[in-house]
């Protein structure tokens, strides 16, 4: 019999267990524990907060509302695990291509960066800033929310420093006017620095610093002089430069010490927990740039009885590659050692019957 599909619950109506008080406890920000254990930024779970979708006990939480390590807090109805000891965030960079999103939820199912990233347990990625879809280079993930609030949010002006190729050359006039100030249809806008390195033939190449991340603010600032961009890439964001050595398409974690570096820059505190102890395979991929594969989306079960619950470890494969690999096996079979096989030329043709052979069956 086919299992009902799990309904919805409320989440005002999930019945409190009763709670021991510790009166010793100092409340800490509920916002600020949901954005350490990785589930978003600081500004997003405020959101999440008002939504209603977060109970403490039992009971729908306010915005502000502080928690204590006795409280029960649910997301969606779900129990989430709140680290009131901070602990060591994960930190890895990428080298994005042209032709990927940074979205998770894309109605033309184009490439997104999310699908290459590797899977971690009890905690999710979050994308520090974004990069348009024709834009290159250094792009930034963190399993901590508060480090990826410190990195976006503009009242920090982090530096972002990019490699520009526009089609045409600017004047000195234009650079000053471009530190300046431009007026954009959503406000005014300015690098905080523009610096020529070279080019070829109508091509010419700038360096650029800016402290805000607009939606597409570098391409449209050179555009108001109608220098369309040709190629953009980020080079550095905030304390984090791309590594000469990753390539396009690689990715790279950064270690305990870079990351404690990052956060006492950031001005975080840094976890005192002792570290994990790491596996041979873990040292080993330590530091080391690696190119990730991305994940099938569309792959569907070769059997229909399949589960993805029962069997969560399962790579499962479309219809077209089964075929497809059945097809290669029987082109590759090959016949036994030592036996030989049978040639036309060993047919031996009927001898033909004579003639008073035929008529004998003739009555």
């Amino acid at each position: 019999m086919a299992r009902p599909f799990k309904q919805q619950r409320d989440p005002g109506a999930v019945k409190a267990k009763p709670v021991v008080v510790d009166p010793d406890a100092i409340p800490q920000r509920l916002h600020k524990l949901l954005a350490l254990a990785g589930i978003g930024s600081r500004r997003d779970m405020e959101a999440l907060i008002a939504s209603g979708k977060v109970t403490i006990n039992g009971k729908v939480a306010q915005v502000g509302a502080g928690v204590v390590p006795s409280d029960i807090v649910r997301v969606d109805s779900r129990p989430v695990h709140l680290p009131f000891e901070a602990e060591m965030p994960k930190v890895l960079i990428y080298h994005k291509p042209e032709g990927e999103i940074v979205s998770q939820d894309d109605p033309e199912k184009r490439a997104s960066v999310f699908d290459k990233l590797p899977h971690i347990r009890g905690a999710k990625w979050i994308a520090i800033g974004r990069l348009d879809i024709n834009t290159s280079g250094l792009l930034i993930f963190t399993t901590s929310g508060e480090l990826a609030n410190r990195f976006m949010h503009p009242r920090y002006e982090v530096e972002r420093e990019y490699a520009v190729r526009i089609f045409g050359e600017l004047t000195e006039g234009q650079m000053l006017q471009l530190t300046q100030g431009i007026e954009l249809e959503d406000g005014p806008a300015n690098f905080d620095s523009i610096s020529p390195q070279g080019g070829e033939g109508s091509n010419h190449w700038y360096q650029v610093i800016l402290r805000e991340g607009r939606n597409r603010e570098v391409r449209r600032l050179f555009e108001a002089f109608q220098l369309p961009v040709s190629r953009l890439m980020r080079v550095r964001f905030g304390s984090v430069n791309l590594p000469p050595r990753l390539k396009r398409g690689m990715m790279l974690e950064l270690d305990v010490k870079e990351v404690t570096g990052l956060l006492e820059w950031a001005g975080l505190e840094v976890p005192r927990v002792a570290p994990r102890q790491r596996t041979a395979r873990e040292i080993e991929k330590s530091g080391k740039a690696f190119t990730p594969k991305a994940r099938n989306k569309d792959a569907e079960p070769i059997e229909a009885g399949i589960s993805g619950r029962n069997n969560p470890r399962r790579v499962t494969k479309t219809k077209e590659e089964t075929l497809k690999e059945g097809f290669k096996g029987i082109q590759s079979k090959k016949p036994a050692t030592g036996r030989r096989i049978r040639q036309s030329s060993d047919i031996v043709p009927p001898k033909p019957q004579k003639r008073s052979d035929r008529n004998r069956g003739r009555g």
